[in-house]
């Protein structure tokens, strides 16, 4: 036992007499595990954070193309304002250098006249210098009342001939004052010629990018898809919208009405006659636009990438600018930008029809209005759409969508 306990003795012995400076090699290198090991938690918590800032960034590129279609619209209408803005002027412009040229060349014939007049009476006035002018009228031994009556003529035409002069001056004064004015709008012209090309060809470049962003959505799947989306998303919150209208008009209506006073028939409806109003022409209603249908209500399928999507309207090729009119009378509810529709139009026609126009150039009418049949309200464009200038028209009954072609009367 004893021998046991001294083996023990002899082999632990080293490790017990094992100098200072081994146990403090020993620490060191476990501080040094420790420190790489921090070093690679903070390396890996860098490179977490560089991926997260890739992936925000890579999201960011791969912003909404609806956002981007609809930013580029409203740059180019914004140009398109500024560009029409200054063509107004230019003609301004045009007109006041017209009406002065014609003033300049009035004041010009004018003062011809008074040259004239100016250059005989100064003949006369030289002749009667030559012959020794006044004096030899006063100085004549002429009966003094001749001479009288002869000095009140000179006298006269003295007067005649400054209010001449002053005519005359007052004639230069005008051509030049009108000259000045001629040359400020002429340079004023040519500046606003400058601006209008420089806003064409700002709106030529966004045009520029707009149909390359219609080009990637065409030709590209991913672009396609989230275009696809998009429109579905902008549908569902028009039908959200449109379900707002309604309950806001039903709650306005469940206020208004009283035994003493009567409700306001609807837009379209003829006071104490059944049977009237939108829902009694059906299939004769009149066009919104002049032109042919290219896109028909109900499911779609794209003959490039085979997506189905459901059409909830139709799509009228038109002109660009060509008239919008309303289908029958009502009360305008909403005019303004809708995402996915650019400039929109909708009318309450009563019994909870409504119309929806949409990819409008400008509007014509305002929030409240109301509308007869046919009257104007938009023209024509292509904002917020992806083929072109063309009207989107929908007719919607208690918020769901009716096929336009079964209200619209047959053309031909």
């Amino acid at each position: 036992m004893r021998a046991r306990r001294l083996g023990w003795a002899l082999v632990m012995a080293p490790a017990l007499l094992l100098p200072a400076s081994v146990h403090a090699q020993a620490k060191r290198e476990t501080a040094a595990d420790v420190g790489d090991k921090q070093r690679d938690l903070q390396q890996t918590q860098k490179r977490l954070k560089e991926e997260r800032q890739k992936a925000a960034d890579a999201r960011k590129r791969e912003a909404s193309v609806l956002s981007e279609l609809e930013a580029i619209d409203e740059r180019l209408a914004e140009k398109r304002k500024q560009v029409a803005t200054l063509d107004g002027r230019m003609r301004r412009a045009q007109a006041d250098i017209g009406e002065l040229q014609g003033e300049i060349g009035r004041l010009q014939t004018r003062r011809s006249g008074q040259e004239e007049v100016l250059g005989r009476r100064l003949r006369a006035l030289y002749k009667l210098q030559a012959q020794g002018g006044v004096l030899p009228i006063v100085l004549s031994g002429d009966d003094p009342v001749t001479q009288a009556v002869q000095l009140r003529h000179l006298t006269t035409l003295a007067t005649v001939d400054a209010h001449l002069i002053r005519e005359y001056r007052g004639t230069s004064e005008a051509m030049a004052d009108r000259k000045s004015r001629l040359e400020a709008r002429g340079k004023e012209l040519a500046s606003l010629r400058s601006d209008a090309e420089r806003e064409r060809l700002e709106v030529d470049q966004e045009a520029a990018k707009r149909r390359a962003l219609l080009s990637r959505i065409q030709d590209e799947r991913a672009y396609h898809d989230r275009m696809v989306s998009e429109l579905s998303e902008a549908t569902r919150r028009l039908e959200a919208f449109i379900r707002d209208l309604q309950e806001k008009q039903r709650r306005a209506l469940a206020k208004a009405p009283t035994p003493s006073r009567p409700a306001r028939p609807a837009p379209g409806d003829s006071p104490g006659v059944s049977g009237t109003g939108f829902a009694a022409l059906r299939g004769r209603l009149s066009w919104p636009a002049d032109g042919r249908v290219v896109a028909e209500y109900g499911p779609q399928v794209n003959p490039r990438f085979g997506t189905k999507t459901f059409r909830n309207g139709i799509d009228i090729e038109a002109s660009e600018g060509s008239s919008i009119a309303a289908v029958f009378p009502g009360h305008v509810v909403y005019t303004g930008w809708f995402r996915g529709y650019g400039n929109l139009i909708i009318v309450d026609h009563g019994g909870e029809y409504y119309t929806i126009y949409a990819h409008a150039a400008d509007i014509r009418v305002a929030e409240g209005d109301e509308v007869k049949q046919g009257q104007i309200i938009g023209t024509v464009g292509d904002t917020g759409s992806l083929q072109g200038p063309r009207l989107y028209f929908e007719v919607r009954h208690a918020g769901k969508p009716q096929d336009p072609a079964h209200w619209l009367r047959p053309k031909g």
